[in-house]
């Protein structure tokens, strides 16, 4: 039974890619998928538990076995530095520092939300159209190279690297490229949309303006210490002083909470608000963590089925190599993405598998990962059922596929020139 294990992965990765085009839910999705070919390795006889997990003598337990094994790694390691990094960013957007500095969003709806209602005014009364301004506002987090980000915190922990020095040597060196040539895209782009002038009407959705505390021009300052402290106090700068990812954020945190009580001194208005941190962090681990937690117990399953070690040797056959399968891992990403509207879903999903696809071909997992972790955030950009882009269509007045032939080509622009720059600085 185990030769045909390959084939009933296949069989239920398609169905579950089924699944999420008709917008089943994500998360489900990728647990019922991973658990089906989970109980077909179970069946054939082949090992499947984790490192360091005892088998329970039945291999119904032992399943269930893994997925905790899995949630326990991830809720203390990757995904509870991505809750931190959520929680601290809802508690700067609470007392008002994010409206400082909007970069200190890492997600790319709560990003567009806040320049829609920041920027969108100003570039449409310089006279930019609005849906040329809402293009460019829904493709502003196309790469989320902040180290705080989901995609890119998990890329760092796929690779085996600290945040910091993932970005500073993977991830910037293919983003100043990529950047500079989506945004002589757009320019080109959103210019001969203009002149076009048909853009499909649709009604106009109102973002309101949140009201946000007034704070002093210096608050700009606080969402970028900890990233600030994070260079500092890396092998860039100090090396002989290694300060953690989560523990800069806590510290922070901490520090921004006692500057309130000093600025304000109402004791019970600063706890209040200091408690957005927690809040954060809960909703964090509902959207974000257990994602990645399912999209890894399916990835166990495709792996533990022998999918992948096909997938090697059928490449290697052909004289593929690590180039050629960061094309096809990337353009694998891309379509999920593309048709679930989901870059985290479809990242979390495949970047578990870049290591043992790397190892196959002798090559880096930051050469794999990297290009995988663009893609989920410029196609995202690109597909009309993204939740962001249905956002600035709405906010704009348009639909959203006039916003999506406006934001195609600098996108694929941008993606082909990281795949081109990954192979020849790390191909």
């Amino acid at each position: 039974m185990s030769s045909v294990l390959p084939l009933i992965a296949v069989i239920v990765t398609v169905i579950a890619g089924w699944a999420l085009i008709k917008r089943v839910q994500t998360h489900m999705v990728l647990l019922f998928a991973g658990l089906a070919i989970l109980i077909c390795v179970a069946l054939a006889g082949v090992g499947f538990l984790p490192k360091g997990v005892k088998p329970s003598g039945f291999w119904l337990f032992d399943i269930f076995a893994t997925l905790k094994s899995i949630a326990t790694k991830q809720s203390s390691g990757i995904g509870f530095l991505i809750m931190t990094a959520g929680g601290f960013a809802a508690y700067m957007d609470r007392i008002g520092a994010a409206k400082a500095l909007v970069t200190v969003i890492p997600s790319a709806a709560g990003l567009a939300m806040l320049l829609l209602v920041a920027l969108f005014p100003i570039l449409k009364a310089v006279g930019v159209s609005a849906a040329a301004a809402a293009a460019v506002i829904g493709t502003s987090a196309g790469m989320t190279f902040a180290p705080t980000a989901g995609t890119a915190s998990l890329a760092a922990k796929v690779g085996g690297l600290d945040p910091i020095i993932y970005l500073v040597q993977y991830q910037l060196p293919l983003a100043i490229p990529t950047l500079i040539v989506a945004a002589i895209a757009h320019y080109f782009v959103q210019r001969y949309y203009d002149k076009k002038g048909d853009d499909q009407v649709a009604e106009v959705v109102e973002v309101k303006k949140v009201d946000v505390p007034v704070v002093p021009k210096w608050y700009a300052f606080f969402p970028v210490l900890p990233i600030a402290l994070l260079i500092i106090f890396s092998k860039l700068v100090v090396s002989s002083i290694k300060l953690d990812t989560v523990a800069a954020l806590f510290m922070v945190w901490v520090l921004v909470v006692i500057v309130e009580w000093i600025r304000l001194r109402d004791v019970k208005k600063i706890f209040k608000d200091g408690m957005a941190m927690f809040q954060a962090m809960g909703k964090m681990f509902t959207g974000i963590v257990a994602l990645i937690i399912c999209a890894e117990f399916f990835a166990t399953g495709l792996k533990t089925s022998g999918l992948i070690d096909v997938i090697i040797n059928s490449a290697n056959g052909v004289g593929a190599g690590m180039g050629v399968m960061t094309v096809i891992l990337t353009a694998i990403v891309s379509l999920v993405t593309f048709l679930t509207g989901s870059g985290v879903g479809a990242y979390s999903s495949f970047a578990s598998l870049a290591p043992d696809v790397a190892a196959g071909f002798g090559g880096s997992v930051e050469a794999l990962v990297t290009p995988m972790q663009f893609a989920s955030g410029m196609i995202r950009a690109m597909s009309p059922v993204a939740g962001v882009i249905i956002a600035v269509a709405g906010a704009a007045g348009v639909s959203p596929m006039a916003i999506v032939r406006r934001t195609w080509i600098p996108m694929t622009l941008g993606l082909i020139t990281t795949l081109i720059f990954n192979q020849i600085f790390f191909g």
